[in-house]
């Protein structure tokens, strides 16, 4: 008796997001003039170069995703917020390495140059990078706005540092882990930080501490992560890393390729209502802080839509097929690489 083993999948089907989220898309009139910047930016002196960089920065479109996260920014704030999203998707060029030891050696200088701006010098790019964004960001930026983005940004460099460990061992975490990791590794606590920042806003820490004001901002971490879970599981699978919430689910629950993509996608619709409930019970604090709040919280409803679209206008995740792959919603899998 001979038994058959099912065949791997070829393809699989994108759980509907963009339908599921109904806030408008609004994008900055500075976005040219941004996009232009921030490219002298990053590649003056010896900050990155090659033709493939160079092609990765055109096609990465930072400048779509800034425009749209950070609508209503003036051009200085637009910029900065710009300069450090793209400086983020680039960390792992303008460092040497990013090993469990190069991101130790990357997060001291990164960090020293934010907490000392004035004082600390290193020759790394990613120092003199860092010291210049910064510098640029406290002349207006609220005492609690700064503490805030270099406490999430020390969080996320623990938090890739245990991401390289376990990408070094092999290790494919369970789901809570994942989540509880993923959230930093992400990148988007010290983005949302810059919501803040752009908008010019000033909001006490208590209310920022608020379960309601933590609960949208996790909601919202948690919709951009795993979405970008689903949409860069193609690539990541043919490079062979499991680090992705995909693999993870894979692994925990026994399930196939297709169903834990549903799964995952679930998850996401889930966040986006959980979005809108708590933002339907937020309290008052007073006219003031209401109406910071509010442009906070537009910010992070910018930043869910604004990623979602986003994902199919970059070539990062689906080549330059990524209207495509957005209308129909089938993804081809790559091989894997040799």
């Amino acid at each position: 008796m001979s038994s058959t083993s099912t065949p791997p999948p070829k393809k699989f089907i994108l759980p509907d997001l963009v339908s599921h989220c109904d806030f408008p898309i609004r994008v900055s009139r500075h976005r040219k003039q941004v996009e232009a910047e921030t490219k002298r930016w990053l590649f003056k002196g010896d900050n990155l170069r090659g033709r493939k960089i160079r092609d990765q920065f055109h096609g990465l479109k930072s400048g779509t995703l800034s425009a749209m996260c950070y609508p209503d920014a003036g051009c200085p704030q637009l910029r900065v917020a710009n300069d450090f999203l793209t400086y983020l998707f680039h960390l792992d060029n303008l460092s040497d390495d990013m090993d469990n030891r190069g991101t130790k050696t990357t997060a001291d200088v990164v960090l020293n140059s934010l907490y000392h701006p004035h004082t600390f010098h290193s020759s790394a790019r990613v120092g003199k990078m860092t010291r210049d964004y910064y510098k640029r960001m406290v002349r207006t930026a609220a005492p609690g706005t700064q503490q805030r983005f270099i406490e999430t940004f020390d969080f996320f460099f623990q938090s890739v540092t245990q991401q390289a460990m376990d990408r070094a061992a092999g290790v494919i975490p369970d789901l809570e882990s994942y989540i509880a990791l993923r959230r930093d590794t992400s990148g988007c606590k010290p983005s949302f930080v810059l919501i803040e920042y752009a908008n010019n806003l000033d909001i006490p820490d208590e209310v920022m501490e608020h379960p309601l004001i933590a609960s949208l901002g996790e909601a919202t971490n948690d919709l951009v992560t795993w979405s970008n879970d689903i949409f860069s599981y193609n690539v990541e699978q043919s490079k062979g890393d499991t680090h992705n919430m995909i693999p993870v689910v894979m692994n925990e629950q026994g399930l196939d390729l297709q169903s834990a993509v549903d799964f995952v996608g679930e998850m996401c619709k889930q966040s986006i209502d959980r979005f809108n409930e708590d933002r339907s019970q937020l309290p008052s604090w007073g006219p003031k802080i209401d109406r910071d709040v509010a442009v906070y919280v537009d910010g992070l409803a910018n930043w869910i839509v604004g990623s979602l679209h986003w994902s199919f206008m970059t070539e990062r995740y689906f080549g330059k097929g990524g209207a495509a792959v957005k209308a129909t919603r089938i993804v081809e899998l790559l091989p894997l690489r040799k």
